[in-house]
């Protein structure tokens, strides 16, 4: 018996590439089209004759394949249904064909397109070597079938209707076959005799393949009891593994585990995990997560140390080198370090180092561990609002990682590292727990000898380690860890202290950083000093760090591009390399005004100026409050009012005031919100003087709560208000009679350029702040003088000058 070739067919039709599946002639196929070509190719082929080639790709990871990309073999397919799904995609019912061999693709407009000739064969007459092969195939396709479970009973009985040859090599190949290969195989095979040969070897493959692995399931089988199913699979693979041999890595964690010194109760877990580790199947899930744990407990330093330094003397020239001024801070660093040397044991209190940003808290950490010779970590804290951040996730869990703590401490690879656990009072909490209180349990030295992380489930010593703690606003710190902690602030730099800072540290270091040398770029003290008044507004140097690297830039690229050799950076010359000045600075008044008051106010970047104005009007005694105050500065307001209509007698203004006149209290820049108590006496002021009509001494700043009976109540934040108030050109200050204590640490430049006041009361205020009709006079006569002292009154005010030895 012979086949013959009876006709040959050229087409001409749309192209779909197939990933990792093959077509057959008389079988349908489903499939969901996604690639835009194929979408088009399908469209292009509805429209027209309704049939295209299905031709496999030898890549499956290809995304455009063509001619060089694909099986030269393919089937023509007719459509026989199409539904759109939401995703963009296309479900293509196909009934094939014929078989075509592909002789040219072709690249049409958003799809391609295939040439192919269909060769119809026919067999010459159906003798006994067709019968013969045609039972050869069912035999083995019931071998396979009684090695893989899962063959419908229909494909059973069409394989034992089919009486062609071809056709039943192609019903096989689509439905029993599991190689991609030996499908293709199948679909290059015209002939009928020759595919159902070639059918019967590649099935002879497989059912090699399936035997083998029945073997392997009996030798599993024969190991475990009947009632063990679920250990089926674990057991499977260790058989395969024995036989490849693929069980060095747990002999390799067993020789680490004995060899690392590890404390008795941690070794004899790890022992234990990595016996559960042998015994399961290799790249399963609870596999990646065993190895992972052992990984991750080998990992950390197990009563690795490094020795510390204990010399004071080293630690005060590291922080005298590090950080300019901040000597206050710089004592209580040295007495902890001290107390620690004295005791050697750890402090049971934590330091937290609290200023506004920019002032050194972390640097200042940096420098500690450099002095005590300890290895430095930071663990950033700023919106933390999950427990297992700090206290690590169960390794259960898909992607469980131990918490930051022990990350911390592996990364710092010794047992006794400084920690810094960085914005402190940015921890947040919701209804995955709280981290503040897994935070107790860390810098608790009663506690922390033991500490579990979830994810460990074994104890670490962590009293070894020293641990700071920095914060921007100590009010967002929560009460227990308060409790826990010394605070030590960093308060805002004075002028001289930004200058010595950028001289010695900031400008070598730009200078570093951008290849120059001292040579090739200065920068003199005035001009320094003119960036920090007209360039930055802050209580750090961060961004006078930024302005000096700016003009470290543009010096570089006037050298490399040989404008000049060398720049001296002058107050003349700024405005060229800086633009104009970015802040408009903050002044007094050029002339006494009434209803015009210079108040003082605290802020995240340090003092600033707060103007208070008040303006009278014809009304029903409306109050008007305007400037993004907040409801504190509301009520302060309130307050002045109540107060000056209890004076109002001695004031000399008209008891009806508030009947008859509207009264308007506004603070400038009214798009920064403002709050605070401290504006109390200098709204009183400002109200007494729009009443009054007395101006208000320009030169005189003035801060402090006032109370409903007049009172003048402490405030905070009185050296960054008085260095504003000297930055502005105030001559006088009005502090509250309880501040006196806060005078002591106020700068030297301050002390010296300022009178403070101490007051009692807001009438005391008023009395000094407002000029008499007499000195109104003598200052309009005597335009442009700023020395002025209060008005005379019949009580004896010192101002107090803290350099002076009687004023204490």
């Amino acid at each position: 018996m012979s086949a013959t070739v009876e006709t040959v067919d050229k087409y001409i039709l749309p192209a779909v590439p197939l990933r990792s599946i093959a077509a057959y002639p008389g079988m349908p196929i489903s499939l969901e089209l996604g690639r835009k070509r194929s979408i088009a190719a399908l469209e292009e082929a509805n429209a027209t004759t309704g049939k295209l080639f299905l031709i496999p790709q030898k890549d499956p990871n290809t995304e455009r394949p063509f001619a060089d990309d694909l099986f030269d073999v393919g089937c023509i397919a007719k459509i026989k249904s199409v539904s759109k799904t939401k995703e963009g995609t296309a479900r293509v019912l196909f009934e094939c064909e014929d078989r075509a061999m592909i002789t040219n693709v072709i690249q049409r407009k958003g799809y391609i397109a295939a040439e192919g000739l269909v060769k119809k064969v026919a067999l010459k007459s159906n003798g006994v070597k067709s019968e013969a092969l045609m039972g050869e195939a069912r035999k083995a396709f019931q071998r396979m079938a009684e090695l893989t479970s899962g063959l419908p009973d229909e494909i059973k009985f069409a394989v034992d209707t089919v009486k062609d040859p071809g056709l039943l090599a192609d019903f096989i190949a689509a439905n029993a076959l599991n190689r991609f290969e030996s499908k293709i195989k199948i679909l290059y095979e015209f002939d009928p005799i020759c595919r159902i040969e070639m059918l019967l070897l590649c099935m002879e493959e497989e059912i090699k393949v399936l035997e083998y692995e029945a073997d392997i399931a009996r030798k599993v089988r024969s190991a475990i009891d009947d009632n063990q199913r679920d250990y089926y699979l674990r057991e499977q693979l260790n058989v395969i593994r024995d036989e490849l041999g693929m069980n060095d890595d747990d002999e390799d964690f067993e020789q680490r585990i004995r060899s690392a010194k590890l404390p008795e109760e941690v070794e004899s877990k790890l022992l234990k995990e990595n016996l559960r580790l042998s015994k399961t199947p290799f790249g399963s899930a609870e596999g990646n997560v065993l190895r992972n744990y052992i990984e991750t407990c080998l990992e950390l330093p197990w009563g690795v140390t490094t020795p510390e330094r204990k010399s004071l003397k080293q630690a005060r020239r590291i922080l005298d080198r590090d950080h300019e001024g901040i000597e206050d801070v710089k004592k209580r660093i040295l007495e902890y370090l001290a107390v620690r040397e004295l005791t050697d044991k750890p402090a049971s209190q934590i330091i937290c180092l609290v200023g506004p940003p920019g002032v050194g808290k972390t640097s200042v950490a940096r420098s500690i561990a450099e002095a005590l010779n300890r290895k430095y970590v930071r663990v950033a804290l700023g919106g933390i609002r999950d427990e297992a951040d700090i206290r690590g996730h169960r390794k259960t869990y898909v992607g469980a990682m131990p918490g930051r703590i022990i990350e911390a401490i592996g990364r710092a690879e010794t047992s006794n590292p400084l920690i810094l656990l960085d914005e402190i009072d940015k921890l947040a909490n919701d209804f995955r727990g709280d981290p503040a209180s897994a935070l107790l349990e860390v810098l608790d030295s009663e506690q922390n000898k033991f500490f579990r992380d979830h994810f460990l489930e074994l104890p670490y010593d962590l009293s070894g380690c020293m641990f700071i703690a920095t914060a921007n606003d100590p009010s967002g710190i929560p009460a227990p860890l308060y409790d826990r902690m010394e605070i030590i602030e960093l308060k805002t730099y004075t002028y001289s202290e930004r200058l010595a800072i950028a001289k010695h540290h900031l400008i070598p270091k730009q200078l570093e950083k951008h290849g120059l040398t001292s040579a090739q770029l200065k920068i003199t003290d005035a001009a320094i000093n003119k960036i920090i008044r007209s360039y930055t507004r802050e209580a750090g140097v961060r961004n006078l760090e930024r302005e000096i690297g700016s003009i470290c830039r543009k010096c570089a690229a006037g050298i490399v591009g040989k404008e000049y050799e060398k720049l001296t950076v002058k107050p003349d010359n700024l405005a060229e390399l800086l633009g104009p000045e970015k802040l408009i600075p903050e002044m007094i008044p050029e002339k006494d005004t009434v209803g015009l008051v210079n108040g003082l106010a605290y802020t995240e970047s340090g003092g600033a100026m707060l103007p208070i104005e008040v303006a009278l009007l014809p009304g029903t005694g409306k109050i008007e409050l305007t400037g993004s105050l907040g409801d504190v500065m509301k009520e302060s307001a309130h307050i002045a009012v109540s107060f000056i209509r209890s004076r109002a007698e001695i004031l000399g203004i008209d008891p009806d005031f508030y009947k008859t006149k509207d009264i308007h209290i506004h603070a400038p820049e009214g798009a920064i919100p403002k709050d605070g108590p401290s504006a109390g006496i200098a709204m009183t002021v400002c109200l007494a003087s729009a009443l009054t009509n007395r101006p208000v001494d320009r030169t005189v700043a003035m801060t402090g709560e006032v109370s409903l009976l007049g009172r003048a109540i402490a405030i905070g934040g009185l050296k960054e208000k008085s260095l504003a108030a000297l930055r502005a050109g105030a001559k006088t200050v009005l502090i509250p009679k309880d501040n006196v204590r806060d005078m002591q640490r106020l700068p030297d430049e301050v002390k010296r350029g300022i009178s403070f006041i101490p007051v009692e009361d807001a009438d005391t205020a008023i009395e000094l702040a407002l000029l008499s009709a007499a000195a109104k006079k003598e200052r309009t006569e005597k335009r442009g003088e700023t020395d002025f002292a209060p008005i005379p009154s019949k009580k004896n005010y010192v101002p107090l000058n803290c350099s002076a030895k009687n004023n204490e």
